[in-house]
């Protein structure tokens, strides 16, 4: 358009100089051509209005090509988890999300945990996992600077001990599990935990039967080192599928823990997955099941604690909180009715404890409550009385 406006003025230049107005007064002088009044030149309006439209048009179909994108990827990713079951189970474990970043495992000092030791174990020929031991807070200053045989012979101190089995990413030095720590500890409590092989700084790669032969390595160990005194398992949101794999087997052989605690429990994976806020956009698309929740349970994922507390035969203590979205709170009570109901359970303690969503506990926070040493001792108490 601008070419063409150039050559009209070209034109106009060429044209010869007009006669004097007084020379045929009868002449009506017309405005140049190309000219309205003293208006910009014709066409400019026209030009303007075609350049905004080709500018909406433009802007549509720059939205028209991202939304397509967005459902060619929508489409596409249920496919890939389809053809590659083992990009599910990552999503499971997310042990590849090591949070905090830059964390030295080897120092739990940096965290505060100065009455804290890391050390190393095989489970298995060949590999290792990174362990932490914490003593009770009553110990913390003759612990200082004291070795791993230190600490294993305070295993034979009066206090009771807590086995933890933490749940999915991060690992034993993620924030709130160091929190949970350094609380368990001020109550009086032993606590060790470890990374489940392909988690921290532990070799290996993950699966829910690695999981659980890695906790069962560990109990064994430490009942071997507490003899008769109260040793207790707690696993949080993924760690309560691995602490009932545990419980059940100990269970089946007579040997069970002392009590069971689920912080954030669900009742199995298919049903924790269907529920999680991941699946949100997934969940009402025909063949769910078949793309997402098949592929779980072709890596040979189930984490049946609904299953495996018709097993159990120890004291079950449960925590949840109602503004949980990770892991739903209807999946926690779902599961203590479950527990509830159980033959292997009758004759002991089954107690669910809920926690408002007015708390803002949500999944990991529930160690903030100025009510849990109270819970915790009326729970052990009522399993162990000469402990507390």
């Amino acid at each position: 358009m601008r070419k063409r406006t150039s050559s009209l003025t070209a034109e106009h230049d060429s044209v010869p100089p007009a006669a004097p107005e007084d020379s045929d007064p009868a002449v009506k002088r017309c405005p140049p051509q190309g000219k309205v009044g003293h208006g910009a030149p014709q066409g400019t309006d026209p030009e303007k209005r075609m350049a905004k439209s080709f500018k909406r048009l433009g802007l549509a179909g720059k939205v028209k090509r991202i939304l397509m994108w967005i459902l060619l990827v929508y489409f596409c990713i249920p496919v890939l988890v389809k053809l590659c079951p083992s990009i599910q189970a990552k999503l499971v474990f997310l042990n590849f999300v090591r949070l905090p970043y830059f964390i030295d495992l080897k120092r739990p000092s940096d965290h505060g945990l100065n009455h804290t030791v890391n050390y190393y174990l095989e489970p298995e020929s060949g590999f290792k996992i990174g362990v932490w031991h914490t003593v009770p807070a009553q110990m913390w200053a003759e612990a200082q600077g004291k070795d791993r045989d230190w600490y294993d012979a305070a295993l034979l101190s009066p206090h009771p001990v807590i086995l933890y089995l933490h749940g999915n990413a991060g690992t034993r030095g993620g924030d709130h599990r160091v929190q949970l720590y350094k609380v368990l500890s001020s109550f009086g409590y032993h606590v060790v935990t470890f990374d489940y092989r392909g988690w921290g700084d532990s070799d290996g790669s993950p699966s829910e039967g690695g999981m659980t032969a890695d906790s069962l390595f560990m109990y064994h160990r430490l009942k071997r080192a507490v003899a008769n005194k109260p040793l207790y398992v707690w696993g949080h949101s993924l760690g309560t599928g691995v602490a009932t794999n545990l419980v059940r087997r100990l269970s089946d052989t007579g040997s069970p823990p002392d009590a069971l605690v689920l912080e954030s429990p669900f009742t199995n994976i298919r049903e924790e997955a269907r529920s999680h806020p991941f699946s949100m956009v997934y969940r009402y698309l025909p063949g769910f099941d078949w793309f997402f929740l098949d592929a779980i349970s072709a890596n040979d994922i189930r984490f049946a604690s609904d299953e495996n507390v018709n097993h159990i035969s120890c004291p079950v203590l449960i925590l949840h909180a109602e503004d949980d979205s990770v892991v739903p709170f209807h999946l926690g009570r779902k599961l203590y009715a479950a527990a509830a109901s159980s033959k292997s359970l009758s004759g002991h303690k089954v107690q669910f404890i809920p926690f408002q969503a007015s708390l803002s506990y949500k999944h990991k926070f529930i160690y903030r409550s100025p009510e849990l040493p109270h819970i915790l001792s009326d729970f052990f108490g009522a399993v162990h009385p000469n402990t507390q």
